[in-house]
C-alpha cells in the first residue's frame, strides 16, 4: 500500500518530513533527563550559556566544537549531534522552493550529458 503513495520518481529514502527538529531540543531533552540544569552544562563545558541556549533553542547550529564538548561533557558521540544538525541543515534546504527548482534545473542539464 505505501508504494502506491510514493510517486514513480521518488523513492522512501529521498522523503522528507514536514516537521524540522534541531538537534538543540534533542539535547535539551538529554539534558533534563540527566536532571542537570544548561547552566551546569555550559559551565561544565566552558562556553558562554548565552551561546550555548541559542544553540538550544535552533538558533545556532551545533557546530563540530560543540559537540565535541557535549562528547565529553554527556559521553554521548560527537557524530551524532553533527549527524543531526547535517539533516536538519538539509531539510531546511530541502524546504526552499526557489533553491529547489535552482537544483532541478541543474538535474536537467546533467541529465543531458
Amino acid at each position: 500500500m505505501a508504494a502506491k503513495i510514493l510517486s514513480k520518481s521518488r523513492s522512501a529514502n529521498e522523503m522528507t518530513s514536514s516537521l524540522l527538529i534541531h538537534p538543540g531540543e534533542m539535547i535539551k531533552d538529554e539534558i533534563v533527563a540527566r536532571g542537570i540544569t544548561q547552566k551546569e552544562l555550559a559551565q561544565q563545558m566552558g562556553v558562554s550559556y548565552t551561546v550555548f541556549n541559542e544553540i538550544l533553542n535552533g538558533k545556532r547550529p551545533v557546530t563540530t566544537e560543540y559537540a565535541l564538548l557535549l562528547e565529553a561533557a554527556l559521553g554521548t558521540n560527537a557524530s551524532i549531534w553533527i549527524g543531526l544538525q547535517a539533516d536538519y541543515n538539509m531539510q531546511l534546504v530541502k524546504q526552499d522552493k526557489t533553491f529547489m527548482k535552482r537544483l532541478e534545473a541543474i538535474r536537467k542539464i546533467a541529465a543531458i550529458f
